[in-house]
């Protein structure tokens, strides 16, 4: 219970200190609660004498009425806390898992699958705030309360304390059985939910590809095997539990059935009082009660520890390390400095030992092989993740004396695939500048050259995009994230190959957009392409993690040995491609017989 009590203070947040004090509340009224039901023992002791204490034995149901209405004064202020607090617990646990996501290295970040963060920030939160609320209110009374009323017992008759005491430790073992194997087992079904909310994203969002490839319906190998481990872990998890709850509950009656055994013996050989052994049983009674709850609830308590655990890990990922001394760029040449970089569970290095220098407001192509480490570079300028050695310079401020929304907030990135979210076009671009007015947001759009298309829908910028954009052209999406560059107006500007998707007619309009964008910026464009960074300042070829060539055009040309010579002849060679000669002719005799 330490540990799952850690969890749940972790998870209250900034509601920890009401949490403690529900804690105590409960602790209290379960306190009088068992002392409640002691007072059946006198009470009954005084009904069953000969003549009736009468007045004892009402000051004893005055002494019992008391102690109910204490008890339940308390709860009313325990079960405050579940209606006055859980919804702000969830609420407020959600908000710091999107801060913990916010801040989260990038690294880290791309590691977790998005289905399995939503069921953390969805499901996991909402199980948390339960637990908070109603289940650590319910462990004390399961607790408590027999521990009170074994007190009581031992005290009525040592012999009959004894036996309820051996039958709970005869089932303590058990009770432990069900957490080791519902800690695991709960574990297990949380990631399987997790992989199957991860996977079932992805197939929705793959549905087309699906449908093309006949891999769509609902024995979709993309979804059939991770379902079946989602099966097979609730059914092996609730199966490997049932049988030591069942024993557990059987040794509590057990002791229960023994008691009362012995007890009718002592009192049959006038050993005990009949009043005593009434008194006794109905203690016992209720001593069994939450012990054999508890065998039932445990499994619950588990899953809540295993909720509890999932939002710990998100939140307890620690961001970037922020090296002291560092102040904003206030000029934007980018330089590094035998910068080398592993990704996480990798073994070779993606960079090794590169250095390069890019000047303020120049043009700067990134070109090279799949692989070679162009992405990488432009991720380590967004710290993305530091390297492990060497050091990555804006202004020549060491990045890794900056938090990472320090340095974005200096660069500007246009990707190859959009992204933009179910909202507005005018929500989209405001992106970049949440305070932007409408005539910024215009300005934007006009800059990018998507005004005049936005203007002829009916509803102007209150057009919702639809999932990811999918109301849109490529060309189009690809000209609203341009606008959400001009409109955050940074002075680094990161291009991954954003025409390489495109049809010839939007890429020659976004490539205008982007002439605009770039002008009187420090610009890093990845391109795959080398007919579209021909006038660039300077060009830097990657092979296999390093810089192999670093120059203009016209100088990789010259050595016609070199990377970049071969792949400009190879691109040369790839834009006169036809179709074979056989292809052809078989398209011409179907469209004689057509």
């Amino acid at each position: 219970m330490k540990r799952i009590l850690r969890l749940m203070l972790t998870a209250a947040g900034p509601y920890a200190t009401q949490f403690r004090a529900t804690l105590r509340v409960s602790l209290a009224a379960t306190v009088l609660q068992a002392a409640a039901y002691a007072c059946f023992v006198p009470l009954l002791a005084e009904l069953t004498r000969d003549p009736v204490r009468t007045g004892r034995a009402w000051g004893w149901v005055a002494l019992l009425a008391a102690l109910v209405a204490a008890e339940g004064a308390l709860r009313v202020r325990e079960m405050a806390f579940t209606y006055d607090y859980w919804h702000l617990v969830t609420g407020s646990t959600r908000l710091r898992l999107g801060t913990a996501l916010r801040a989260m290295p990038q690294q880290e970040l791309n590691r977790r699958a998005a289905g399995d963060l939503t069921q953390v920030v969805g499901g996991n939160a909402t199980t948390a705030a339960t637990a908070i609320s109603s289940l650590a209110a319910l462990f004390v009374q399961l607790v408590t309360v027999p521990a009170v009323l074994g007190v009581v017992v031992l005290a009525l008759d040592w012999r009959l304390g004894l036996v309820l005491a051996a039958g709970t430790l005869a089932a303590l073992p058990l009770v432990r059985q069900v957490q080791r194997r519902s800690g695991s087992g709960f574990r297990e079904v949380d990631e399987a939910d997790g992989e199957a909310a991860a996977r079932i994203v992805e197939y929705v969002q793959g549905l087309p590809v699906l449908k093309a490839t006949g891999q769509a319906g609902a024995d979709s190998p993309r979804l059939i095997s991770v379902l079946h481990r989602q099966h097979h872990t609730q059914a092996a998890t609730n199966r490997s539990a049932a049988l030591p709850v069942a024993g557990a509950q059987l040794l509590v009656q057990l002791a229960l059935v023994a008691l009362v055994s012995l007890g009718a013996a002592l009192a049959l050989d006038a050993r005990l009082a009949p009043a005593t052994l009434l008194a006794v049983t109905v203690a016992a009674a209720r001593f069994a009660e939450p012990l054999s709850l508890a065998a039932v609830m445990t499994k619950l308590f588990e899953l809540s520890e295993a909720a509890l655990a999932r939002i710990d890990d998100v939140l307890s990922v620690p961001p970037l390390p922020v090296a002291a001394g560092g102040t904003p760029p206030t000029s934007f040449d980018i330089r590094f400095e035998n910068v080398t970089f592993t990704y996480d569970g990798q073994s070779e290095p993606t960079l090794k030992d590169v250095h390069f220098t890019i000047p303020e407001r120049s043009l700067t192509a990134l070109v090279g092989p799949s692989g070679s480490g162009k992405t990488t570079i432009t991720r380590l300028i967004s710290r993305y993740a530091d390297p492990q050695q060497g050091t990555v310079r804006i202004g020549g401020v060491d990045l890794a004396s900056l938090a990472p929304d320090e340095v974005l907030r200096h660069i500007a990135v246009v990707f190859q695939d959009v992204y933009l979210f179910d909202d507005t076009i005018r929500a989209n671009i405001a992106l970049a500048r949440p305070d932007a007015t409408d005539t910024d947001i215009e300005a934007a759009a006009r800059a990018a050259g998507i005004h005049d298309f936005i203007a002829s829908l009916p509803e102007r910028y209150d057009t919702r995009v639809g999932e990811i954009g999918s109301a849109l052209s490529g060309g189009e999406r690809q000209r609203i994230s341009i606008a959400r560059a001009f409109l955050k107006d940074a002075p680094v500007v990161l291009l991954d190959e954003p025409t390489a998707a495109l049809d010839s007619t939007s890429e020659t309009v976004v490539q205008e957009a982007i002439d605009r964008l770039v002008d009187g910026k420090t610009v890093i464009v990845i391109a795959h392409r080398l007919s579209t960074v021909v006038g660039t300042d300077q060009i830097l070829v990657l092979e296999d993690g390093r810089i192999t060539q670093h120059g203009t055009h016209s100088d990789l040309l010259t050595d016609s040995d070199g990377r970049y010579a071969r792949m400009w002849t190879a691109q040369a060679a790839a834009r006169h491609w036809q179709l074979p000669v056989t292809v052809a002719r078989t398209e011409g005799r179907e469209g004689t017989h057509a």
